[in-house]
């Protein structure tokens, strides 16, 4: 009954779906407040049934239900509980219901938090809970007509077929969920934006509603993208963090395009600058996530990240795709004449930095996008393979990032409408002159000898000075910190992230130390200043491999700093064979030790990096997240202090 209840709810929530669609659109275009609360109740009632489907397919997995065609593909008796809990979207059909699940999330909010149908922006949040719907009907009949994860096997197999061992790893629990988060949470602004062409309105209103979804999807894809970074780094054995991969790039445009928007949507709901600018960012941020999906699931590409290679699919995607795109650009086209305009505002102003902002990041997502397709394109029409690989965006988008970061501490410095870049200047002079002193000081010291590495440093250092000063800025002193509200600390934790992951990729990317050599139990190599001595090899067995562990005690100066346990495991059922790095940190570098393949006489291949500041580039990610949440948090807050007071205004007996 596994399959059957599943694929019922699926059913059950489609068809819900379809009322909240008929019921949001049309309930705002009457003014009818009883359909619109019909709508709600679609959204929230949609979103039970997909996580019924989605607990269901779970509990499939754990009990090993190999007479489901997707636990037969992907599972295994003898897979630990926590990868057949987690490899329920380590596949195409187990990830679309993980994404249907979360714009279920997204939809029951946007209800949730859906004023009363006398409320003057009732008929928004109805017209958004229609395009949510019209979104969930598109993924649910390419779901079940294409993708359905609860498709019958008989007669069903003894044992399942296992997971990727790749994808057997605790950053599967983590990685793709908060990816989600991010890419479908940029449905709800998407959602709003096209509800407030519907409504032939771009005030405020509209981008009071949609910012705190776009911010958390932003927080999301951040946290995201540092986890699968860090997955790689520690998983792949290749002492790396960032390949430019195209399905990393397909992450990383939403990203771009989300802070674009959400620095947008500031300056919009501040002073009412930027109106047309925040619906096209709003309507791009989703196509990008789209975008991302169609790369993933369509078979264009061969990657370790790629989940599917059916045509069908990537066809059905791509019809989406365009409907997605091609509709609200169009109204937008219809609407925009008679949209009113943004408000004005002086050359130096905070507008005019937000403004220089969103066309960097813009202007990047956009080169990013043509680094990826291009290839792809060629490809489809002339059938020549080519590669744009590091080479390429290195040359493009690192210039626009470096002239982001030399403008962003400027931006909290200046005043809306109307600022003095002297003052801003001279506000920033000592952030100005220890970076300058941390770019002479990489020169001086650093070797390799690297000018682009310096200026990263430099750079890592004025963000973070820059952010310093912000806040001190706003309290005035050292002891005044703790009485500023926690949103005097939202950008200055953005742009101090920042600055701390530029620090991490100089370290890592430029200055790091490599070493590759044979050795046998008892020989020693060098690598970073320390001295790695193999004592020895043994096979082990784990739950559903048999590893050979090295044990590799680190020196320092001659003392014994540790000793690590570096793997190579083969996966007998999945017949694949994957690498267990062996990481020791001090927080500021990290000594990246891997084991290759065994040589004649009981040597082993050793692979060994040291990487200066790698673990800024995840703290930084972190800081980030922390300054979304950080926002996040306090406009709940202010919502929820808004309800407490009209709930006891509304207590209080009249006179």
């Amino acid at each position: 009954m596994t399959g059957e209840l599943g694929q019922l709810a699926l059913c059950l929530a489609l068809a819900l779906s379809l009322m909240q669609a008929f019921s949001g659109f049309f309930g705002a275009a009457r003014g009818n407040a009883r359909v619109m609360a019909m709508g709600r109740g679609a959204a929230l009632g949609s979103f039970v049934f997909i996580a019924l489907a989605f607990f269901t397919l779970m509990f499939a997995y754990v009990t090993s239900d190999f007479s489901v065609m997707a636990v037969a593909e992907n599972s295994h008796t003898a897979k630990p509980l926590i990868y057949k809990i987690t490899g329920v979207w380590g596949n195409h059909e187990g990830s679309m219901v993980l994404w249907m699940l979360i714009l279920g999330i997204y939809s029951a909010a946007i209800a949730l938090t859906q004023p009363d149908g006398t409320h003057p922006n009732a008929r928004l949040g109805s017209n958004a809970l229609g395009v949510q719907a019209l979104i969930a009907i598109a993924f649910l009949i390419f779901i079940l007509l294409t993708s359905d994860p609860f498709l019958r096997l008989y007669p069903p197999p003894f044992e399942g077929n296992g997971l990727n061992p790749l994808l057997q790893d605790p950053g599967l629990a983590f990685h793709p969920p908060l990816l989600y988060l991010g890419y479908v949470g940029l449905s709800a602004s998407f959602s709003f934006a096209a509800a407030a062409l519907l409504d032939r309105r771009n005030d405020a209103a509209w981008v009071r509603r949609a910012r705190p979804f776009a911010i958390a999807a932003w927080t999301a894809l951040t946290l995201g993208i540092a986890a699968g970074s860090w997955w790689a780094y520690y998983t792949l054995g290749w002492g790396g963090f960032w390949f430019w991969d195209p399905v990393e790039n397909a992450s990383l445009m939403p990203w771009l395009i989300g802070t674009a928007l959400i620095h947008s949507m500031m300056a919009t709901e501040r002073t009412g600058a930027f109106k047309s600018w925040t619906l096209l960012l709003a309507i791009a941020g989703f196509s990008f996530s789209l975008i991302g999906t169609f790369l993933v699931r369509s078979g264009v590409l061969n990657s370790v990240h790629a989940f599917a290679n059916d045509p069908r699919r990537g066809l059905f995607i791509l019809m989406i795709l365009f409907v997605a795109i091609t509709s609200p650009l169009v109204l937008f086209a219809w609407r925009a004449p008679k949209l009113a305009p943004g408000a004005a505002f002086d050359v130096v102003s905070r507008e005019t930095g937000i403004l220089f902002n969103n066309l960097l990041l813009t202007a990047a997502a956009a080169t990013i996008l043509i680094g990826t397709l291009y290839p792809l394109v060629l490809d489809a029409a002339e059938g020549i393979k080519i590669s744009v690989g590091p080479p390429y965006f290195t040359a493009t988008v690192i210039p626009m990032m470096a002239l982001l970061a030399m403008a962003m501490p400027f931006g909290p410095m200046l005043l809306w409408r109307r600022g003095d870049v002297k003052a801003s200047a001279y506000t920033l002079r000592y952030p100005f002159a220890f970076a300058v002193l941390a770019l002479i000081l990489a020169l001086a010291i650093a070797r390799p000898f690297s000018v682009l590495g310096a200026v990263a440093v430099g750079l890592g250092v004025w963000l973070i000075g820059g952010s310093i000063t912000d806040v001190l800025r706003r309290a005035g002193d050292w002891r005044r910190l703790r009485l500023l509200p926690p949103t005097a600390f939202t950008s200055a934790l953005a742009h101090a992230g920042l600055g701390v992951v530029a620090l991490g990729v100089a370290g890592a990317g430029i200055w790091k130390d490599e070493a590759i050599q044979v050795i046998s139990p008892h020989q020693t190599m060098q690598v970073g200043g320390y001295t790695l001595r193999l004592e020895g090899t043994e096979r082990v067995q784990g739950p559903n491999y048999i590893a050979d562990r090295a044990e590799i005690t680190v020196l320092s100066k001659g003392q014994v700093i540790t000793v690590v346990h570096p793997e190579k495991r083969s996966y007998p059922v999945e017949q694949q064979a994957t690498t267990e790095s062996a990481i020791r940190t001090t927080g500021i570098a990290d000594l990246y030790i891997v084991l290759g393949d065994p040589r004649g006489g009981g040597g082993w291949v050793v692979r060994a990096y040291f990487n200066p500041m790698a673990p800024f580039i995840w703290l930084g990610g972190v800081i980030m997240a922390l300054a979304g949440m950080t926002a996040l948090g306090a406009r709940v807050a202010a919502a929820l202090r808004t309800r407490r007071q009209a709930t006891g205004l509304a207590a209080e007996p009249a006179e």
